[in-house]
């Protein structure tokens, strides 16, 4: 589809850009992504999807937000407390950007949905809270052939990586067991650098410009401020894709 005026006027900024364009919007104006949870880290990731101009967003998240939630996931207010996440997301993104069609999906995912929630996305961005259904992403995105932009934090800290199955280690390869599950501190700018990091890593993927995060694992250390890059190594023995 081609660019309507208003939508270059919208996008002029980052059209200004070297090799972007209107070529490189329309990209983005073609493009689906899943976006798995809309909490903290889901919140960054898809406002600035939305305001970048990505096509159609498909948004899952089964909960709902409660007040313990409002200090970091900011696609939520007061007023939604008990109304879904992925429904009070799809209100707040249309609102900010009508041109990005948001399908909201309530359910939990589970290994019998994962394949039919990402649907014909171009690519997943892992914006979960737990590992068991982060695996269950690493999984469809390796059935699917499309990658994935993990994502996670702790308190101050955070980690990103890009995986693209099998060019990269699959996030089993990365994260052999999963932690325990718990609730975890967390500040609110935290999944701010992390979720707009991933936002970043998918329009990089989706436009191709600029170069991915691939076969490394990036950690932030938000309390002294640095970031640190580990080669990640992929596990021939991997159960998931050790075969691949």
């Amino acid at each position: 589809m081609k660019l309507t005026e208003e939508e270059r006027k919208r996008y002029h900024r980052q059209m200004m850009m070297d090799g972007w364009g209107e070529t490189t919007q329309e990209k983005l104006k073609n493009s689906t992504v899943f976006i798995a949870g809309a909490g903290g880290l889901g919140s960054p990731v898809a406002l600035y999807l939305a305001v970048a101009g990505i096509s159609h967003i498909r948004i899952c998240d089964f909960d709902s937000p409660d007040l313990t939630n409002l200090n970091r996931q900011i696609l939520h207010n007061h007023t939604r407390i008990g109304t879904n996440k992925a429904i009070s997301g799809k209100l707040t993104l249309s609102e900010l950007n009508p041109n990005v069609k948001v399908t909201a999906l309530t359910e939990r995912i589970v290994a019998e949905n994962i394949d039919e929630l990402v649907d014909n996305s171009d690519i997943i961005v892992d914006c979960m809270d737990n590992f068991p259904a982060r695996y269950l992403l690493n999984e469809s995105a390796i059935r699917k052939n499309i990658p994935m932009v993990h994502g996670s934090i702790w308190g101050m800290d955070g980690r990103l990586t890009f995986i693209q199955s099998p060019e990269t280690p699959c996030l089993r390869c990365i994260f052999h067991e999963p932690p325990p599950g718990e609730v975890f501190p967390v500040l609110g700018a935290t999944p701010g650098v992390i979720g707009s990091l991933q936002a970043l890593e998918t329009i990089k993927y989706l436009t191709g410009i600029g170069k991915n995060i691939k076969g490394k694992l990036l950690v932030w250390d938000g309390g002294k401020t640095e970031f640190r890059i580990f080669k990640a190594v992929k596990d021939p023995n991997c159960p998931v894709c050790g075969n691949k």
